[in-house]
Parts: structure tokens; C-alpha cells; sequence
């Protein structure tokens, strides 16, 4: 990492969304929507549903962070358990995009690490990534932060005129809470 990355990121602050942070969400998850496969949706929601989203989110007391340089929200990131069936009540998901001028930077490991720690304190045992189209970037992202590859599912989306593939992964979150107590 050069030295300009690495003070980049020290000005970097993640913290929990707000609901002012409702437009930038909104924005960086319509770019995604237009020009990739990390969704499925085809139409992104508008504001309003991402107000809705990030007070639903927080009321449960789950998390849901934004990554701001400057005032400026760069990315997002939340957790949200995996079914809603009672059994599934250790179990997240995890969703996160990165505003695309920001993409690279440094910023999705920092606020995917973050959400592992807050997840972890919510009391979740296992984290989910479902990635639709199997995104490199994506994959990558999450390998980088200790998730290990649990599935595929086969073209089971369409999207920009093709089929697509979803891959899971999967971290477990208890064993490495009990890892960082041996230490």
C-alpha cells in the first residue's frame, strides 16, 4: 500500500447510519443497480425505501455503517439476519457496496471488518455472503476478510441480457471471537 493509500484510509471514519446518510445509500446502490450484477434488483429503491431500510436495520439493534472522508459517504454496509425463522437468530447477512469513485481504496475491507466486529457484538455466530453474479471484486473482498466459499447457485439471475450464477460465503463469527480471547 502506498503511502497516499495509507493516509487515505486513516482519514477514513466508519460509523453507524443515520438517517441523513439515506441519499448517499440510495445513490451508491443505483449505480450498482445500472451497472452491475452484485444485485439482482433492476430497479433501484428510491430514498425514502433506504430511510426505511436504515431505521428498520438499526431498530433491531443490528448494525448499519457507512465509511465517510471528508462528509463524504464512500460506502455501506449492513447485517440483517439470514431467514427470518427463529433458528436462523445467530445467522446474518451481510450486504455491502462502495460508491464507485472509491472503489480499490481500501474502503470495503475497512468497513467489512467493522461489520464483522459489530456483528459479532449483536451476538450473530455466523455471517452470509450472497454474491450475486459471483463478482470478483466481490469474492475477493470477502476472502480478504477471513470468509471461506460455502456455494453456488447456477443461474439463478438475469440481468443485462445473461444469466447468473450466486455465490455464498461464509465466516464464522463465534470462532473467531473465541480466537481473539485466546490472544
Amino acid at each position: 500500500m502506498t503511502g497516499s493509500a495509507t493516509t487515505r484510509l486513516a482519514d477514513l471514519t466508519i460509523r453507524p447510519a443515520r438517517p441523513g446518510d439515506a441519499q448517499a445509500v440510495c445513490d451508491i446502490y443505483a449505480f450498482h443497480v445500472a451497472h452491475g450484477t452484485a444485485t439482482f434488483d433492476t430497479a433501484a429503491p428510491d430514498v425514502a425505501a433506504w430511510a426505511e431500510k436504515i431505521a428498520a436495520v438499526t431498530a433491531r439493534g443490528w448494525p448499519f455503517l457507512v465509511a465517510e472522508r471528508d462528509g463524504t459517504v464512500l460506502g455501506y454496509c449492513y447485517a440483517t439476519q439470514f431467514r427470518d425463522r427463529a433458528a436462523y437468530a445467530r445467522t446474518c447477512e451481510n450486504s455491502i457496496y462502495v460508491a464507485d469513485t472509491a472503489r480499490g481504496g481500501g474502503v470495503g475491507s475497512a468497513l467489512l471488518a467493522a461489520l464483522v466486529a459489530a456483528a459479532q457484538n449483536c451476538g450473530f455466530e455466523q455471517m452470509i455472503a450472497v454474491i450475486g453474479g459471483g463478482e470478483p471484486a466481490s469474492v475477493a473482498l470477502h476472502t480478504k476478510c477471513g470468509f471461506v466459499h460455502a456455494g453456488r447457485m447456477r443461474n439463478v439471475g438475469f440481468k443485462f441480457g445473461r444469466r447468473l450464477d450466486t455465490v455464498y460465503m461464509q465466516r464464522d463469527l463465534a470462532v473467531a471471537r473465541n480466537d481473539e480471547r485466546e490472544l
